[in-house]
Formats: structure tokens, sequence, C-alpha cells
């Protein structure tokens, strides 16, 4: 082979193996993107438990391919948020009581640390984002918007526990917590139930600033059994609703 032919067959390789790596990184940038947004769906009610998820329909929706789509259900079924049924197809998971209740169990422990270790490390600039979140949290309970009051909810929790700068029990929280979506949003189902989270949540954020970690992590870990109690309550309504 001519010197000239064996230089340029060189330089095609490199060039295609970075365009295959370009490619592999876009497609799972966006299944990422895909994953995320489907979990939006079911965190906000628009996809609930036992919903069926098509990968034609989302990606048309989405406005991507099928392939990402389909990343993202097997990174979604590893997270315990959908479930491929053989010969149905993939639906949104259903998680029964008595599996919510454990992760509730495990959330108040995880919850209580959290609190502990707050009081001791959390900067000012972080306990301000908390305030700033309280108050916000406030301002919905007045409007009675029980959507944004849950995604306050929720980003409130996960940013304490992203102040914890503990990756692993970042991860380990997120994946649980995703778990009990329907059952959290079911805790917001009137006003009374706005008003006595939102005043359990100012309890926390006081106890924190305390500097008290006995006392934060009580508050914590009370605040989420209560809802671990108000999540029974809950269910055993809805259960009479849907047989009359």
């Amino acid at each position: 082979m001519p010197i000239e032919k064996m230089k340029s067959s060189k330089h095609f390789s490199p060039i295609s193996e970075a365009n295959a790596t370009i490619s592999m990184l876009q497609n799972h940038s966006l299944a990422g993107a895909v994953q995320q947004e489907i979990e939006r769906l079911i965190n906000v009610g628009e996809l609930g438990p036992g919903d069926k998820l098509t990968e034609a329909a989302l990606a048309e929706r989405l406005g991507v391919s099928r392939g990402p789509v389909r990343e993202a259900f097997r990174v979604l079924e590893e997270a315990g948020l959908v479930q491929l049924e053989k010969n149905r197809g993939v639906f949104v998971r259903q998680v029964p009581l008595d599996e919510a209740l454990e992760i509730f169990d495990l959330r108040a422990m995880i919850e209580a640390h959290v609190g502990a270790t707050l009081a001791k490390k959390a900067s000012e600039q972080q306990l301000q984002h908390l305030k700033k979140l309280v108050l916000q949290m406030e301002q919905a309970v007045k409007v009675v918007d029980e959507t944004t009051y849950y995604r306050l909810n929720i980003e409130f929790h996960d940013f304490m526990v992203f102040c914890t700068g503990n990756k692993k029990l970042i991860s380990m929280y997120r994946k649980l917590t995703q778990e009990l979506s329907l059952f959290r949003r079911r805790n917001f189902s009137d006003h009374a139930l706005l008003v006595t989270s939102v005043d359990e949540h100012r309890d926390i954020l006081d106890a924190i600033e305390s500097r008290n970690a006995v006392k934060a992590s009580e508050a914590l870990q009370g605040h989420v059994l209560k809802s671990r109690e108000r999540t029974i309550q809950n269910y055993e309504k809805y259960a009479c609703r849907t047989s009359s």
C-alpha cells in the first residue's frame, strides 16, 4: 500500500471513533433528559400509578426517537418508578401501602440524621435558601396551590439532604422518595393538611437554625412519621372512595 494511502487511512479511524463517541454521548444525554421529564410527569401526577407508557406516544410528545425513551424506561425500572410486564408493556409502578410505610420508616431515620447534620454544619447561605422555600410554601398555602406546595416540599427536603454532601445518602434518598410520589401527593389533598405541613416545616427550620442537633433531628423524624400516619389515613379514605 502506498504511503499516502496508509497515512490517509489512519486519519479516518480516529474521526469515526470520535463520531461514535459523540453520538453515544448525545444519546445518553437525551435519554437522561427524557428520564427526567417522565419522572416529572409522574411526580406532578400527570402520569399516575398503573398508567401504561408507550415508546411511540412519549417519543412523539417529547420530540425524540424511540431509542432514548427505551433507555429512559430501563433506568426508571431500575429506580422503581416503572415496571415492565411481559407481553403487556411498561406501566407506572403501583407501590403497595406496606412497602410505602417501610420507605417512610427509612426516611425517618435518614432525615433524623440530616437534621442533626445540618444543625451542626449548615451555612448561612443554605439556611437562607431553606427560609426562602418555607416562605414560598406559606404563600402557596395562602392561595391553596397544592401543586406548587408539593413541588416546594420536595425541593425543601431534597435540598436538606443535598446539604449533607453525602453522595451515597443523596442517591439513596432520591430513589426512596421517588417511589413515594403518589402517597406524598395525597398528603396535600386539602387545605387543612397544607396548613399542618407548613407549620411542621417552620418548626424544622427553627430547630436547624437553633443549632441544636437533637432538636433538629427530632423535628425531622417527627415530621416524617406524621406524614406516615397521614399516608395511612389518606389511603383508607382513597380506598373507601374507589370502592363506593
